[in-house]
């Protein structure tokens, strides 16, 4: 019978210390999962493992180095597979278009988008193993965390919108390209949430007024709100459940005026 919990899965979440990948991965752990937590400081890393010991892994790696994710999908092959792929690190620089230097938005897309697609690319052998192989099996589960801004402008900067765009429409076609090997694909859109990437945005009375104003439930979301949504989507609990792009944006996209 499937229960709401994680127990047996081993998750892979990177950016796994900070903000909403840290609260994923406590979520995760919470639930009975083993997971391997990926960032690129070796400190923090080692701060998280230490306050799960005995349930939490970790590895100070870079992803957005094509290096570092092969050590990565070699280091899931000693831990022993993969069941939940959650591709969660991710960087914004807020700047009008022209401003942009190439180096900069090459940088939001490498980590943003590329990261998240090589690593399902190498994952994937182990994904298929951890779903059992077949269509009809819903044990392997990738989420990837996208955001409003791929859906709408937020005025989070151009390439920002346009790589969280692309990991959308990735999710939704892995999703059709790997039904049949039992892996579910979904992406997870937060709006403004409470975590150190955005408190520049939200230290600013003028910007947390626009922000509050257009959405309903009139706050920013808690990193832990995201996280739920995630366990969600990598529970057996959700085996017909791919595709999808789920907002956790407290009814901003639904608002008109």
């Amino acid at each position: 019978m499937k229960k709401w919990n994680l127990a047996g899965k081993k998750a892979l979440v990177t950016g796994g210390t900070k903000g909403i990948g840290r609260a994923i991965a406590e979520e995760f752990l919470s639930l009975g999962a083993e997971v391997l937590v990926v960032a690129r400081n070796a400190a923090d890393v080692e701060e998280f493992v230490s306050a799960w010991k005995g349930q939490a892994v970790g590895m100070a790696a870079d992803v957005s180095s094509a290096e570092d994710r092969m050590k990565i999908a070699l280091r899931l092959k000693e831990w022993g597979g993969l069941d939940v792929l959650v591709n969660n690190a991710g960087t914004n620089i807020r700047k009008k278009m022209w401003e942009y230097a190439g180096e900069e938005y090459r940088k939001v897309f490498e980590l943003n988008l590329f990261a998240g697609l090589d690593l399902c690319r190498l994952c994937f052998h182990l994904l298929k193993r951890g779903s059992g192989g077949g269509a009809g099996d819903s044990g392997a589960s990738v989420v990837n965390i996208a955001s409003v801004a791929g859906s709408v402008d937020v005025q989070s900067g151009t390439p920002y919108g346009m790589s969280k765009a692309a990991m959308i429409q990735m999710s939704r076609n892995l999703a059709a390209e790997w039904a049949e090997y039992g892996i579910r694909v979904n992406s997870v859109s937060p709006w403004y949430t409470d975590t150190p990437l955005v408190e520049p945005v939200l230290g600013q009375p003028e910007r947390l007024e626009r922000i509050l104003g257009r959405t309903p439930m009139g706050r920013v979301a808690r990193a832990e709100e995201v996280a739920a949504v995630v366990a969600f989507l990598a529970m057996d609990k959700a085996s017909y459940v791919t595709g999808q792009d789920i907002a956790v944006d407290g009814g901003m996209l639904a608002k008109g005026l």
